[in-house]
């Protein structure tokens, strides 16, 4: 694929004539051979700010709100780490365990009316 290389004024021209309004992005990328997304890449690198530039005016507080937001998101994120760890504990440790009783865990989950789970005897209170 051949690579073409733009000196700076190439692309300082195309932005005046965007800028100048008499022509959008997708003319001048016309009229010059270039795709539009590269002359609006260029209008948001090499203009005045009037298309594409974006500036966040934030106070003080809103950014102390989105550190405070950020620190709880990844703190439920590692809960919800955690959880999941607990969660394949459980599930391993329950399949140890109902291979040492030579059962399933389909079979172990069932219940069954009338019977305790681990088939001991239920005690008669006296």
């Amino acid at each position: 694929m051949k690579v073409i290389r733009y000196s700076r004024g190439f692309k300082l021209q195309l932005v005046r004539e965007v800028e100048s309004g008499e022509k959008c992005a997708y003319q001048v990328g016309l009229k010059y051979d270039v795709g539009p997304h590269t002359v609006m890449r260029w209008v948001r690198q090499f203009g005045s700010g009037k298309y594409g530039k974006v500036i966040r005016v934030e106070r003080a507080d809103e950014l102390r709100e989105t550190l405070r937001l950020r620190q709880q998101l990844r703190q439920a994120k590692e809960a919800l780490a955690d959880a999941h760890m607990e969660l394949a504990l459980e599930k391993a440790y329950l399949a140890e365990a109902c291979e040492q009783l030579n059962q399933s865990v389909e079979g172990f989950k069932k219940k069954r009316v009338g019977e305790r789970r681990t088939g001991r005897a239920k005690r008669i209170r006296s």
